[in-house]
Formats: C-alpha cells, sequence, structure tokens
C-alpha cells in the first residue's frame, strides 16, 4: 500500500513576502545600505597595531602553552605575557587578552601569577633546608598542585608560607592539602599568635631578614616606620621602603628627640642615593644605612656633607 503524497507543500518565498511588504524597495536599500557603510567607515577609529617579532611570536606561544597546563607554568608564563606586553600585538589590555585568549578574568590571571609566587617561595625555601638544587630529586616533599591551594597564603611573607604548608601538610595526613584547610591552619595561627602592633609612626626600627628571602641584602638596616598594619609595618630606608612582618622588626627605643634626627639623616641619605652614584659611596652609604645609633660621628658628618656638595645637594 503506497502512502499519499501530503498534501502540505512548502509555499515560495515570493508567495509569502511579496515588493509591496518589504519593509523598503530594493533600490532604497541599496542606498540604505550604501549610507550605513558611509556613516560606519567615518566612525572607526585608526589604531597604529604594533606587530611582534618572529622571536617575541614565538615565546608567545611557548608562554600561552603553558598556561594551559600547571598552575605554577600558567602564573609564571602570564606574569612574562603580562610584563612583556606579548599580547600587544593582538589586544590593548592584559585584561582582554586573558579574557579571549583564555577565557577567564584579570583577576584570575592575577590569583594564578600570586599563587606561582608561593610555589616558588616553598620550593626555595624547601631546597635550602635539604640542602639540594632541585626538587625533583625529593620525591618525598608534597608541594601544590593547584591555585586554590595556595590562595590562602599569598598575603603571608615567604617564611610563613613556608611553616603554614607544612603545617597543612602535617593536617591533611601527608598529603596534599585543600584550601579549605590552608585558610583553617591559618585562622588558628593568627588566633594562637595574635600580639597588638605597638610600632609607632616616625619610629625607628631595625630590619631581621632572618628566614625571609624577600629581606636579603637587607638584614641589620634601619628604617622609619610611616605605615603601621595589623601585622606589618611598612620602613623607610635609605634606599626604599618595606614592608616587614612585626616578627622581622626590632625597635631600637630611640627618644622622640633622636627619632627625628634620624629621620633627617634618612632624608639626606636617600636624596644623595638616587642621584646616581659611585661604587665607594654606595657603600659608604650603605654602611649609615645600618647605623645603630641616634647620630652621626664627626668624620661620618663631614664624609656625608662632603658628598651632599659634591653632587649638588646643599641649600
Amino acid at each position: 500500500m503506497t502512502k499519499k503524497p501530503s498534501s502540505r507543500r512548502k509555499k515560495s518565498i515570493s508567495s509569502v513576502i511579496s515588493d509591496s511588504e518589504l519593509p523598503f524597495k530594493r533600490s532604497d536599500s541599496r542606498i540604505s545600505s550604501q549610507e550605513n557603510v558611509d556613516s560606519a567607515a567615518i566612525s572607526v577609529a585608526v589604531v597604529e597595531i604594533e606587530e611582534l617579532s618572529k622571536e617575541e611570536e614565538s615565546d608567545r606561544n611557548l608562554l600561552e602553552r603553558k598556561v594551559e597546563r600547571a598552575f605554577f607554568e600558567a602564573g609564571k608564563a602570564l606574569m612574562e605575557l603580562r610584563d612583556r606586553r606579548l599580547y600587544r600585538s593582538t589586544h590593548h589590555t592584559f585584561e582582554n587578552y586573558c579574557r579571549d585568549r583564555f577565557g577567564h578574568s584579570r583577576q584570575k590571571s592575577n590569583y594564578l601569577i600570586a599563587a606561582a609566587d608561593v610555589y616558588e617561595n616553598l620550593t626555595t625555601i624547601c631546597c635550602q633546608n635539604s640542602g639540594i638544587d632541585d626538587l625533583t630529586t625529593n620525591s618525598s616533599q608534597i608541594l601544590p598542585t593547584s591555585e586554590g591551594q595556595v590562595r590562602p597564603m599569598t598575603k603571608l611573607e615567604p617564611q610563613e608560607q613556608w611553616e603554614v604548608w607544612q603545617t597543612a601538610v602535617e593536617v591533611a595526613g601527608g598529603k596534599v592539602p585543600s584550601g579549605r584547610v590552608v585558610k583553617d591552619v591559618i585562622e588558628r595561627i593568627m588566633e594562637r599568635t595574635q600580639i597588638p602592633n605597638t610600632y609607632l609612626l616616625g619610629e625607628v626600627c631595625q630590619i631581621l631578614a632572618k628566614d625571609n628571602p624577600e629581606l636579603r641584602g637587607k638584614g641589620g638596616c634601619w628604617g622609619m616606620v610611616n605605615h603601621v598594619g595589623e601585622f606589618s609595618c611598612t620602613v623607610r630606608t635609605w634606599d626604599g621602603e618595606y614592608t616587614v612582618g612585626l616578627q622581622h622588626l626590632k625597635s631600637y627605643n630611640y627618644l622622640p628627640a633622636e627619632c627625628e634626627l634620624m629621620q633627617v639623616i634618612c632624608d639626606r641619605i636617600r636624596r644623595v642615593y638616587s642621584s646616581g652614584l659611585e661604587e665607594t659611596v654606595k657603600s659608604l652609604l650603605q654602611s649609615l644605612g645600618k647605623l645603630n645609633r641616634p647620630y652621626l660621628t664627626a668624620v661620618e658628618e663631614k664624609l656625608l656633607s662632603l658628598i651632599e656638595r659634591e653632587y649638588g645637594l646643599l641649600d
């Protein structure tokens, strides 16, 4: 038994929409389209695109592949892509580049970059403690495997990151801890060790760099406290400003008048140091930057005045 052909047939387009029913005539459409093209051409801004060199293009491709792999490599690669502006041939901002190329926000990129710093701090301290150059030879060391595991530690000092991570590994039974476990460890440590920050603005302190790679070369330097935080202070020294945890500071307990005198000395040394110096002059300033007394000797005063006069800094 043969089926009857369907009586429902597709109507031709012409029978559905006639020329009279079109919102505009074809001739008008061509004119209108041309006008739209002309107006669009006028409104488009001309932007000069800076091309990448072949080497930069190769580096960009390599770094992009790293972003798609482990979080540590992703963070380091994103940092280099950002700092070298290797996105500039296709995007005007790093934020737009990350969204279009990797499908995540600028905040996610910042998380990965910060996590890579934490991972590097952990491996550096582990190598120092173990006396080895390469962690691949130490299979017993538990290291983070995702950005979320180290995100709670990004605001801590490197040595604090190490201590928190070791504790979190113990809590997790010798396995890689979750971000929740790491955060719980930090909160317990903060509750147990929280002490009031008693430092005052303008107070003179010594920097203690022990077990803190971030302060390498600053051990013994003195500086003026110019910001007091909950768990740290920002200290202004003869060559810059450093945010230092309370455990890495020691007050000289100078009298207010002595602190004011050290502020003047600090300002004088900073002005000279920013003038472009010979190595011998830098060495002298570095020694003055580690004074453990609130004054200059007569010889030190003459030397500093001579340097200020030589660089045209005396009034």
